[in-house]
């Protein structure tokens, strides 16, 4: 669909003061910037716009117990979850900390034998080995007796959070959640990165150490905003913006590592870190231990770096194998029976399928069977299963209605995790098939593409796309702009990789005819017996959804265009 005209008022006098064309006009406007100087913001991200992080309720608190241990001799134990939020959140507290003080070590619980969050285990370990404090990140909020475990041991919280904490707080010495009901920092949706950024930032403030050495981290920060998919607005657009620049102009050798195993040869954008750097470093932890990413994000040298990237590689070729073999699986069990394919929910479970890879799995069969979905294996004797949704749709509440068939629950509106007993799986798929039944509308069961704008072929040119290219960094609430043309034809029709499309695209009245590179629709079906190969060459009329790209080849650059979607007539 393509997004509503935004206010014409709005849009003309900010096209008007910024000297833009109305399209581009319209897009930010639709984004929320709707003045010179929102859009001098927007377009010139600024690090002195961040914000004091003595803003955030408990840093001073924060800031003291840190000084105190420090000044004690005491050792602190850097705490953080298996996801590349949580393991960029403890590779960069680690990497400051040991800069100056030497008593301080890291841990990442067991995805296995300890699952999410603060474990019993973890906290026995700090307390065995005489840590006296705990900064937890990305993690912690709703640790309520594990917190109380670590007082009794004599071991100290710090917990920096940023997910929604629940009716009673751990008994934390500082809790540092920006979504605190009782927190008035003005920015509320850092990752768990970015509150541990945010205490970095104010306990160096407080020792006068230099700013530039806390910016020096950004780079594993911007790498947990887009891998964790937060919304790349206000102060996560400016850590992200210098976040990216510093990976692309002087990466630490163990991102450089990454981005060489990716075989990224060109500047790094987000898409680069969502689709081949963190499923990189979130490999270790779904097959192995996340340990393993951590060390690498630390590694001080190439070589060193190079050698642990090749184990993270390694681990993520295993990982795709189990991907593409569970999702084959799993799309079989949907496909083998009638039943479930006019079903709509997914809830498949099979005993021997590997937990690491389930929630992926659950993407993927979303892709063909767009729907919400679970997927379940056994883990210690119980079911466990991650879930994922379609736009708009609430999975959490759907299995909030089936608790009464649940042991343990957790997440939100699109992702949950869940564990019940073995023999409640038959019972769970009947029920939570009766609930999406009664809740989901056709609306939720067809994919949607936000079209920002319809615009003509000959307006595909460099002025516009440099312009585009400033509007970057992409991601949640700043999505990479889609565009439509309505009514073209294609030419020169080629079929690459027995897979992917590539063809000119032909529009009346238009000099333009750009390359469009259409990935994965080489074979897809537009009506049961027609693919769109055999309609494109008979040049039959089309609506365009698309992305603008620069593809450089040889030395020459030239803007392509991305297909979304195609809709003939």
């Amino acid at each position: 669909m393509i997004a509503e005209k935004a206010d014409r008022n709005s849009v003309t006098a900010l096209a008007k003061e910024i000297n833009v064309n109305s399209i581009l006009a319209n897009m930010l406007v639709n984004r929320g910037v709707d003045s010179f100087q929102k859009a001098k913001d927007f377009f010139r991200p600024d690090l002195d716009k961040l914000h004091d992080p003595f803003l955030m309720k408990d840093m001073d608190k924060a800031v003291e117990r840190l000084s105190q241990a420090i000044e004690r001799n005491e050792k602190i134990l850097v705490y953080g979850d298996y996801d590349v939020d949580g393991t960029t959140s403890v590779a960069m507290m680690y990497g400051y900390l040991i800069q100056f003080y030497k008593k301080v070590d890291f841990y990442i619980p067991d995805r296995y034998k300890e699952g999410y969050g603060i474990s019993e285990k973890g906290v026995r370990f700090a307390a065995e080995n005489d840590f006296k404090l705990i900064v937890s990140l990305d993690c912690g909020i709703k640790a309520i007796e594990k917190v109380k475990l670590g007082k009794e041991l004599g071991v100290d919280f710090i917990i920096c959070d940023h997910h929604t904490p629940g009716e009673i707080l751990p008994p934390a010495v500082a809790i540092l959640d920006p979504k605190r009901d009782d927190c008035n920092y003005p920015y509320k949706e850092l990752s768990g990165c970015g509150v541990g950024f945010k205490l970095i930032q104010a306990f160096a403030k407080s020792k006068g150490h230099a700013e530039s050495k806390v910016m020096t981290f950004l780079d594993l920060l911007a790498i947990s905003i887009a891998a964790d998919i937060v919304p790349i607005t206000g102060e996560n657009r400016i850590l992200t913006f210098y976040g990216i620049e510093r990976i692309n102009n002087n990466p630490r050798p163990g991102i450089k590592a990454l981005i060489m195993k990716s075989r990224i040869e060109k500047d790094l954008e987000i898409s680069d870190i969502v689709f081949k750097i963190g499923p990189r470093i979130n490999a270790s932890g779904r097959l192995e231990h996340a340990k393993a990413s951590v060390e690498l994000m630390i590694a001080t040298d190439l070589e060193d770096a190079l050698e642990r990237a090749d184990l993270v590689d390694t681990v993520n070729s295993a990982r795709k194998n189990f991907d593409e073999n569970i999702t084959k699986e799993a799309l079989g069990m949907i496909e083998g029976i009638e039943e479930v394919r006019q079903m709509k929910s997914t809830v498949l479970f099979k005993e021997d399928w590997h937990k690491g890879v389930i929630g992926i799995v659950a993407s993927r069969c979303i892709e063909k069977y767009y729907r919400p979905t679970i997927i379940l294996t056994e883990s210690n004797n119980k079911a466990t299963g991650s879930a994922r949704s379609v736009f708009d749709f609430d999975i959490y509440e759907a299995i909030s209605e089936c608790s009464d068939l649940l042991e343990q629950f957790g997440g939100h509106k699109y992702a949950a995790g869940l564990t019940m007993s073995v023999d409640k799986v038959p019972a769970f798929q009947e029920k939570f098939e009766a609930v999406v039944s009664s809740r989901i509308t056709d609306i939720h069961l067809h994919p949607v593409l936000e079209i920002d704008d319809e615009i003509l072929l000959d307006q595909v040119n460099y002025k516009f796309y440099n312009i585009l290219k400033q509007m970057a960094p992409f991601g949640p609430g700043n999505p990479e702009p889609i565009f439509c043309l309505k009514q073209v034809y294609a030419e020169d029709v080629r079929i690459l990789k027995d897979k992917h499309l590539k063809f000119n695209v032909v529009q009346d009245g238009q000099l333009t005819k750009p390359v469009c590179i259409a990935f994965g629709m080489a074979d897809k079906n537009v009506y049961p017996d027609e693919i769109i190969y055999k309609m494109l060459i008979r040049k039959m009329r089309f609506d365009l959804a698309f992305e603008i790209r620069e593809n450089t080849f040889r030395n020459n650059s030239t803007l392509q265009l991305y297909v979304k979607d195609i809709k003939f007539d």
